[in-house]
């Protein structure tokens, strides 16, 4: 006999039930065939195939087109406090298995659906936690998940300071959230007197503002291809674009490079980087340059060959299937223009941190710039985001970042 389930149920289409079992966690309304019971907007609900079958167990929205966000594939779990402390001391000992000690200095500890925490991310910048909450369903239960995250990295000898959120996203209001910034008010602390905080990533140390920085503060997910650029660059004269904090550009003055040029459309980025430069020593190998790609890489060209590697790391051209055809033409301007400047046997690094411009699409590019270039490419390596911003297969949305390092030869 079966037992009496506690939720309203969601009956999907077949469609919806091939794509969970493949592993996505997400119902959309047009899914929806119908509902069972009183289902209530960021309360759980059972997931149920047209014979009844169950699916899973996750957070309805009823604003958003993703209806429901799965949290459990297990009809045996409770979705009590016990249920939430076991997945995220999992988030975190995957962290402590993954990656170095002193790679968990700034990590992302909870990586939305890659960590079964629909439209939650956590983000740990030394001693504050940085937090952006898109989901109304994680929105229910945040009371529940920073203390209890917070005693967890306590009790593992982590400091914490704070946790500061940042749901100033507009992706809430397809939630039906506000928008807003500021401290987490954790149960009898009073909040920190600064959002800013230093932390320390391949050795370089960066000032973090997790109140007024991009997102959660800062860019965790490029780790390791830093360290891959600045393995490379030693001697070399390096061209940085789109440097943003300066952090391709400081890792490889670190490794060695005779000087780095790192160039950027906003003045205060700039002015960012040069700071990083000087607070890590390299104020003499770095020098920040305020200037629009695009039109300073085809100016280059009328000038003699000054670098033998350059650093392309720019945002996201697109952030829709429907742009992805334009934003190709924008990925193969800059890295035609690149691989124009570059003497043979000089290095490029290269990269796109969409989704929607997908590596299929994202090499057919670089070959297309090649022929046009009328240059080979010799792989060196093809990368990833890095290891504390897993993919979970099944989950398109989890595999988002290509970086690949070729020689021109």
């Amino acid at each position: 006999m079966k037992a009496e389930r506690a939720y309203p149920s969601v009956i999907v289409t077949p469609k919806a039930e091939v794509a969970i079992l493949r592993g996505h966690p997400w119902v959309y309304g047009t899914e929806i065939l119908s509902m069972e019971g009183t289902p209530e907007n960021g309360g759980l609900a059972d997931v149920r195939s047209r014979k009844g079958a169950y699916l899973g167990t996750g957070f309805l929205s009823e604003k958003s087109k993703i209806r429901v966000r799965l949290i459990s594939r297990n009809a045996n779990d409770r979705f009590d406090a016990a249920f939430w402390e076991r997945k995220l001391r999992w988030a975190w000992e995957y962290r402590k298995t993954v990656m170095a000690p002193e790679d968990l200095d700034a990590c992302r500890v909870v990586f939305g659906e890659a960590d079964m925490f629909p439209g939650l991310t956590v983000d740990k910048f030394h001693d504050l936690l940085s937090v952006q909450v898109l989901s109304v369903g994680m929105e229910s239960v945040k009371g529940l998940l920073l203390p209890g995250l917070v005693r967890i990295l306590r009790e593992d000898g982590q400091t914490v300071r704070g946790v500061f959120e940042r749901n100033d996203a507009a992706l809430r209001e397809k939630e039906g959230l506000s928008q807003y910034k500021g401290w987490f008010p954790l149960p009898g602390e009073e909040p920190p007197a600064s959002p800013v905080t230093e932390i320390t990533e391949n050795g370089i140390k960066y000032l973090v503002d997790v109140e007024n920085g991009q997102k959660t503060g800062f860019f965790l997910d490029q780790k390791y291809n830093r360290r891959a650029v600045a393995r490379l660059a030693k001697g070399k004269t390096v061209l940085d674009c789109f440097t943003h904090t300066g952090s391709f550009a400081l890792n490889a003055a670190l490794g060695g490079a005779k000087h780095v040029t790192a160039v950027d459309v906003s003045a205060s980025a700039v002015e960012m980087v040069q700071a990083n430069a000087e607070r890590n020593g390299l104020g003499s190998v770095v020098d920040g340059v305020t200037a629009n790609v695009f039109e300073l890489l085809p100016a280059l060209e009328q000038e003699p060959v000054k670098y033998d590697f350059i650093i392309l790391d720019p945002p996201a051209f697109t952030k829709s299937r429907k742009t992805a055809a334009n934003a190709m033409t924008g990925y193969k301007e800059i890295n035609y223009r690149a691989m124009k400047l570059l003497p043979r046997g000089g290095y490029l690094a290269t990269c796109s941190c969409s989704h929607f411009a997908e590596e299929e699409k994202f090499t057919a590019m670089l070959r297309s710039a090649a022929r046009d270039a009328r240059v080979r490419l010799r792989q060196i390596e093809s990368r990833q985001q890095s290891c504390d911003h897993p993919i979970l297969w099944g989950v398109e949305e989890t595999n988002y970042l290509k970086f690949y390092l070729f020689q021109v030869v």
